[in-house]
């Protein structure tokens, strides 16, 4: 089969290479065997091939985390197989971007029938992190302000999209005038370019010098410092992610003076943590798929030979929406 490797560590369109026959993997107990539709372009694909992520493939492996493909074979496949289009998590180090990877069966996801081939594989990592963080973590409520930070990036656009299917008002900051456009798109009430203009203030003003009640921060640096300026007495921030490459040193003592909340997610944990709880959201954001409440922004359709751009485009912060690599 195709598939693209990387035998050595560093920067995605210098080690990702595509390889013409790489063997097709063979399910093992509780895995499946999934013809590859469509691979979403995720951070961490970037951060793997660097060596920078916390899972640590051995040499050589294919990258790529998400995808949405067709059940082959597998343990609990029906004979006329009956899983239809499925999203999830390939086992690596055989990762997404390949014509067939593994499954395990217990992490496997039935695509909604609403969303394309694209669309579906973007779903999965982006708006369960969404969920979990507003959701389980923030406990969000209906008429709150929610401040997300890189609102017209991948995770970014899922958080915008759910704050607003939860009654919360959306403060959206964004990078540039294009990704303003997007950010208005998707839902958000209010939206602020940080390159124009300070959005702490911006924030400060939008809330009547109250503040947002819930941030989410995918981008920590300078983005976790001014939101500790902005978020209201008794708020959280959710930390995310660290997109900015700076992770911050939180101030405790400023926590304490101000009562508010830094809440730690790493969405991943959940699936051995309480994957109950990860099917239980995949069936709500089907819902809300279904409903036309949601939609994956998909702003590129890449052929399969741009992988390795297509990953380092989404490392170096250019892009909005998703990438997705159509196998």
């Amino acid at each position: 089969m195709k598939a693209w490797q990387v035998g050595e560590l560093g920067l995605p369109r210098d080690v990702m290479r595509l390889a013409e026959d790489v063997p097709v993997p063979e399910p093992g107990p509780g895995q499946l065997l999934v013809r590859v539709r469509a691979a979403a372009v995720n951070f961490p694909d970037a951060l793997m091939c660097l060596g920078m992520y916390q899972v640590k493939p051995p040499l050589p492996f294919t990258p790529g985390v998400e995808l949405c493909g067709d059940v082959l074979s597998g343990e609990g496949v029906p004979p006329a197989g009956g899983w239809g289009r499925v999203i999830g998590n390939p086992v690596l180090p055989g990762g997404a971007f390949a014509e067939y990877a593994l499954l395990d069966a217990g992490s496997a996801f039935p695509a909604p029938a609403a969303l394309d081939d694209a669309e579906a594989a973007a779903l999965h990592i982006g708006y369960q992190t969404a969920w979990f963080g507003l959701h389980r973590r923030a406990a969000l409520r209906a008429g709150e302000t929610l401040l997300v930070h890189a609102a017209a990036g991948g995770v970014g656009s899922a958080a915008v999209q759910l704050g607003r299917a939860a009654g919360a008002r959306v403060i959206g900051v964004v990078g540039g005038a294009e990704k303003a456009s997007v950010a208005r798109e998707l839902g958000a009430d209010v939206v602020i370019d940080r390159k124009s203009e300070d959005f702490v203030a911006a924030v400060k003003e939008a809330t009547g010098g109250r503040g947002a009640d819930v941030v989410f921060d995918p981008v920590g640096g300078d983005a976790y410092a001014g939101s500790t300026r902005c978020v209201a007495f008794e708020g959280r921030i959710v930390v995310v992610g660290f997109a900015s490459g700076t992770i911050p040193t939180p101030a405790l003592g400023h926590a304490l003076v101000k009562n508010y909340s830094v809440l730690g997610l790493h969405w991943g944990l959940y699936n051995t943590k309480d994957p109950r709880a990860v099917r239980t959201a995949h069936e709500e954001l089907g819902k809300l798929a279904e409903a036309g409440v949601i939609r994956p922004l998909v702003s590129e359709r890449l052929p399969f030979d741009q992988a390795a751009d297509g990953v380092q485009r989404v490392a170096e912060g250019g892009t909005t929406g998703r990438v997705v690599v159509l196998v």
